[in-house]
């Protein structure tokens, strides 16, 4: 099995709703066919580098994954009969990109916990001080 990662953008006029189902749709053709989710993460709407059909913005979301090399094509297809997608790429990680993503993947993990950690030690502090 290869790791992969695939980055695709969703048309800026979609509502939230409609971008979670478009989300849950491609990580459903993913886990059909085989492939492991390791990891998910929505970037929301950002500027695009140059307009793409008269759109400035689009909803970004990646998405790395384990899986063989076959079930890369069936992605890419369903990623082109979906009008919501804008723009898609998908490639392969090699031992490097993969020991690095997952790094990120960890620090991204421990500052959330300490982001979360933070405000209940403040309080705890503030009621020590009353």
């Amino acid at each position: 099995m290869n790791h992969y990662e695939t980055v695709f953008i969703l048309t800026p006029v979609l509502s939230d709703v409609q971008m979670k189902e478009a989300v849950e749709k491609f990580k459903t053709v993913l886990t059909d066919n085989g492939a492991a989710i390791v990891n998910e993460e929505n970037w929301g709407l950002r500027k695009l580098a140059y307009p793409i059909d008269k759109k400035t913005t689009g909803f970004y979301t990646l998405i790395e994954f384990d899986a063989e090399p076959t079930i890369v094509a069936k992605l890419e297809t369903a990623y082109r009969r979906d009008e919501k997608v804008i723009r898609f790429l998908t490639f392969r990680n090699n031992k490097f990109a993969a020991e690095y993503a997952a790094k990120r993947r960890s620090l991204k993990k421990a500052a959330k916990e300490a982001a979360a950690e933070a405000p209940a030690a403040e309080e705890a502090q503030t009621e020590t001080n009353a």
